[in-house]
């Protein structure tokens, strides 16, 4: 009875994957390993099916002509069901006979689809798959997308400048390329690297705006009812660190052990170094607004440390600039300090 079951299901199973790919317009992109059943159990079980189709065919017409002659005996209604009913249970018999004489291998085919279910690949002998499966669990190298927003004030140990005392809600947004590298396909650590954009806004508060005089640049109060005031600074980023994972290691059969790299607890290190893009001061109030991109003495170049805690794909970090934000003495000895989170970190 359960291979009955199970058989049913896998021809539902094919039956639903020809009829998909019936209702498909053009060429069919997906990939192998997209594909929920593999070609070979595909091929064997459609055959079976067309084979029991046949049997039931076969039979239904025999029983069909016995029903009939059944029919013209005119008997009684309790009679007729009785003996309907008997020549039915006869025919169901008759036709599982014959497709258990067909032979089919259940096991082997239900083992073919396991294995092509985790390696995507029809393989024949154990050589095959466990070289599928070092190459499937092979070490970690890969090229994501990241996303980061931070919250960012101004540490200094000096006397506070104006910017410290007038700071109002500052942030980093960062988004780019995360490069990671695991060292061996077992092992706990691997290198991380990547290109990142960052944006560093800070906002005065109080009603200051940042001002320029020639080449000095200074915090300015505002004359009339100021709406925004922020000074932007785009960031080239490269972070290079390392990153330890603390998911335990996994079987994978053949004697295969591997690690998720990307998975699980996770913790990064790294420094990181930038070079500015751009910077944009923005203004906008009731007597003046204005964009100005001209130099506002933003540090031209940026460094400094990130440690990040990670799970899965949702990440929270601290970075610290180990440069001034501003260069010369302009708003002395200001660094960034963001605390934030991550996605894809």
């Amino acid at each position: 009875m359960i291979k009955k079951f199970i058989i049913t299901g896998m021809l539902c199973l094919v039956a639903n994957s020809v009829n998909a790919q019936k209702k498909t317009l053009g060429i069919n992109l997906q990939s192998k390993e997209d594909t929920t059943v593999s070609p070979i159990v595909k091929e064997k079980v459609e055959e079976y099916a067309a084979k029991i189709n046949g049997i039931i065919q076969e039979e239904k017409k025999l029983m069909e002509s016995e029903l009939a002659t059944l029919q013209a005996k005119n008997l009684e209604k309790a009679e007729f069901d009785r003996q309907k009913a008997q020549i039915a249970d006869s025919y169901s018999d008759k036709i599982d006979t014959k497709i258990e004489a067909l032979g089919f291998d259940l096991d082997q085919v239900i083992q073919k689809q396991v294995r092509y279910s985790l390696l995507n690949s029809d393989v024949t002998s154990n050589e095959e798959l466990k070289a599928q499966l070092l190459k499937k669990y092979r070490p970690t190298k890969s090229l994501e997308g990241y996303f980061a927003y931070g919250i960012m004030t101004l540490t200094n140990d000096k006397p506070d400048n104006d910017l410290d005392k007038n700071l109002g809600y500052a942030n980093n947004l960062e988004f780019g390329l995360k490069f990671n590298y695991q060292f061996s396909r077992t092992s706990p650590w691997g290198l991380i690297s990547g290109l990142g954009f960052s944006w560093r806004t800070v906002r005065p508060d109080n009603n200051m705006i940042f001002a320029k005089q020639n080449s000095d640049v200074m915090l300015a109060k505002y004359e009339g009812s100021l709406d925004k005031s922020k000074l932007r600074t785009g960031y080239l980023m490269v972070p290079f660190g390392f990153q330890y994972n603390f998911s335990k290691i996994k079987n994978a059969g053949m004697d295969v052990q591997y690690r998720p790299y990307s998975d699980g607890l996770r913790m990064t290190a790294n420094v990181y170094g930038g070079v500015r893009m751009s910077t944009n001061n923005i203004v906008k109030g009731d007597s003046q607004s204005f964009r100005d991109r001209s130099n506002y003495q933003v540090n031209p170049f940026v460094y400094g440390a990130q440690f990040t805690v990670s799970y899965d794909n949702l990440s929270v970090f601290v970075k610290r600039d180990f440069s001034n934000f501003f260069k010369d003495s302009y708003f002395e000895n200001d660094k960034a300090l963001v605390f934030g989170i991550a996605l894809g970190w």
